[in-house]
């Protein structure tokens, strides 16, 4: 029998390799761990949440079925142990072979201005809980239609939650700044490390933070502001240097590879920044540490 740290290891790599996983959720297991970064998420589960999404936070204590967006931060308290239910993950790409299904994953249900929950009466979790089966019964077998087969079945379940009314049950902010802050912090953060040149980094100032996160820029840079003390700009700022020095001393990406990586038209550009931030140019730092 496998380990814990073993059977994460296999289920995060083939989740990496297929681009989609669906698993039955265990209350007694740790659960998976992997990169919300990379992958969208539904999950059908049961007891008592408050789950935070963005800048607001929702509670439910009975049968939901949740939506994640990789590119917003959220995270779940569980108040009361939480029984056995049913998740997926998937990449866009694996999702996204159609007009229909980029579509999809701009409904409310995904967007950040939406809402990712949906509470179910018993026919509707059942209605769920039986395409969730019929997921994880699929995927394993040998039908070689099975990748649009599973396609079909998310779908569904997006098409089901959407003839659902969604549930606004917002649970009071304790501070509206600190709030966006957070949000703000996690997003950010979330986009590194930049693991390939293939990936350029895509939020990049103040305004695609803002847009992201649907509230008005000047909203988001007072509220950082009076929560931290440094201005929007100065923390992206900061993280993107910070991650350039990584990429300097630990890959072997051309300057011009990492300018591209890290969202700069032009390695001219990239040179200037980081040198009025640092003081020196990329290649002094990566001349030191060879």
């Amino acid at each position: 029998m496998k380990n814990n740290a073993s059977a994460v290891s296999d289920f995060n790599a083939e989740l990496k390799l297929k681009g989609f996983k669906a698993y039955e959720v265990d209350s007694k297991a740790a659960g998976h761990n992997y990169s919300r970064k990379d992958f969208y998420k539904i999950s059908l589960t049961s007891g008592k949440f408050v789950f935070h999404y963005a800048d607001r936070s929702f509670e439910t204590d009975e049968p939901i079925l949740f939506f994640g967006n990789p590119r917003i931060p959220y995270s779940c308290e569980i108040v009361k142990p939480t029984p056995d239910g049913y998740a997926c993950l998937f990449t866009e790409d694996f999702l996204k072979l159609s007009e229909r299904s980029e579509s999809l994953l701009q409904s409310p249900l995904f967007k950040i201005g939406g809402t990712p929950i949906l509470k179910l009466d018993k026919k509707q979790k059942g209605t769920i809980a039986a395409i969730f089966q019929k997921m994880i019964v699929d995927q394993d077998s040998t039908y070689a239609y099975k990748d649009e087969l599973i396609r079909n079945y998310i779908n569904l379940i997006i098409h089901e939650a959407l003839k659902m009314q969604p549930s606004e049950n917002v649970a009071g902010e304790k501070n509206a700044a600190q709030r966006i802050t957070s949000v703000f912090l996690e997003l950010l953060e979330r986009q590194f490390p930049i693991e390939s040149t293939e990936r350029p980094l895509q939020l990049k100032t103040a305004q695609d933070f803002a847009q992201n996160l649907a509230v008005h820029v000047n909203h988001l840079n007072s509220s950082v502001k009076e929560v931290t003390g440094k201005p929007t700009t100065a923390h992206i700022a900061d993280r993107i240097i910070s991650e350039a020095k990584a990429l300097l001393q630990h890959t072997d990406w051309s300057v011009t590879e990492i300018a591209y990586a890290l969202g700069f038209e032009y390695p001219t550009y990239f040179n200037n920044f980081f040198k009025k931030k640092t003081g020196q140019i990329p290649k002094a730092i990566r001349a030191m540490h060879l």
